[in-house]
């Protein structure tokens, strides 16, 4: 379980209590506690048709995942959207405006995110029989979502640049850092998004923090994979970034270092969910159950992540969540505030 700093009230995370299903009137009364069952009852393998899955994860971990999913669901056709999480809500709100959402199962950065999704009503209630193997602090109470896995941002160094290895967030804002450090931006990544948030409500940062981080004249590009890229290239020196790309990019030989500041890390968990009128919503269950699943979660692991799931371990380079103290606040006050925070970013940074 995570080491808490602050609120740790409700990483939320989770799929599906369905609430739509009727009780065969037939049943008798002892076993009419199986209607919950029946209820959440886990795809089969006879599961086929097309299935549309929208996601922020990475173009090649999303084709690895579904390969391996397909090998055992291989009469489901999967098409898929990827982009940044904003730009995946973006598109998902449109089409709601539309009239019509055409995704079946969203996969994107942070519980914030589906807790918005979740007050509009856009979520099917879904209680994946592999849950009993998820920590309960990271299933949303309701089952309207999981996460996936365990994603920490942390700092990055070019090794080749940076010989004293910091151990704080305060070395963005110093003079050795000054026009040699980058991030993702909020209003394209939902991990920078959500840790605007974490950090604009932890004692010793606050917004103050993020002045520093202007003042420093940090860099602020569109995603992840462009912070680290930077950082790799040598074109920056000091990086606030996912962890799982740094320990990718170290194992390809390049020149970075990953570092768990010491004040802790923000944590997000890239939550799976499935939308309230998914025209699949068998296959959907099917693809929220293999990526639970300790198969799925050791895809997860070979792919890079650290597994959400208890019992698998994390990869090399990475820390499991009890090796680190962990960076939160309360999930609702910061989805009530994310538009407004994202909106103070914007006038301070002038994105």
């Amino acid at each position: 379980m995570f080491k808490k700093s602050g609120i740790m009230t409700g990483l939320a995370v989770l799929m599906i209590i369905s609430g739509c299903g009727t009780k065969d009137q037939s049943v008798p009364a002892s076993t009419q506690g199986s209607e919950q069952t029946n209820m959440n009852k886990p795809a089969t393998n006879t599961v086929a048709g097309s299935l549309s899955f929208y996601t922020s994860q990475p173009e090649e971990d999303v084709t690895k995942l579904l390969a391996a999913y397909n090998k055992k669901f291989p009469d489901v056709k999967v098409e898929t959207f990827r982009s940044g999480t904003e730009e995946v809500v973006a598109k998902v709100q449109a089409e709601n405006q539309a009239g019509k959402i055409q995704a079946d199962v969203l996969l994107v950065a942070d519980a914030v995110t589906f807790e918005g999704l979740k007050k509009q009503d856009l979520l099917l209630a879904y209680k994946s029989p592999e849950l009993n193997k998820i920590p309960k602090s990271l299933v949303d109470p309701d089952g309207m979502y999981a996460g996936t896995k365990i994603i920490a941002t942390a700092l990055a160094i070019n090794t080749t640049k940076v010989k004293t290895v910091p151990t704080s967030w305060k070395v963005l804002s110093s003079a050795e850092s000054k026009d040699n450090s980058i991030m993702p931006s909020p209003l394209y990544s939902g991990a920078a998004a959500y840790n605007v948030g974490v950090f604009t409500r932890t004692d010793g940062f606050g917004w103050d923090y993020l002045k520093g981080l202007k003042a420093n004249n940090i860099s602020v590009v569109k995603g992840n994979g462009a912070v680290l890229q930077a950082v790799a290239k040598g074109e920056k020196s000091y990086a606030m970034v996912v962890d799982y790309l740094v320990a990718r990019e170290k194992a390809k030989g390049s020149p970075v270092e990953l570092v768990y500041p010491s004040e802790g890390v923000p944590v997000i968990t890239e939550p799976i969910g499935i939308m309230k009128k998914a025209a699949n919503d068998k296959a959907a269950k099917s693809f929220v159950d293999f990526v639970l699943s300790d198969e799925g979660q050791k895809v997860a692991s070979d792919i890079g992540y650290t597994p959400i799931r208890e019992g698998i371990t994390a990869p090399k380079g990475l820390k499991s969540s009890s090796e680190f103290k962990v960076l939160s606040s309360d999930i609702s006050k910061l989805t009530e505030a994310r538009e407004a925070d994202k909106k103070e970013f914007i006038q301070l940074f002038g994105q």
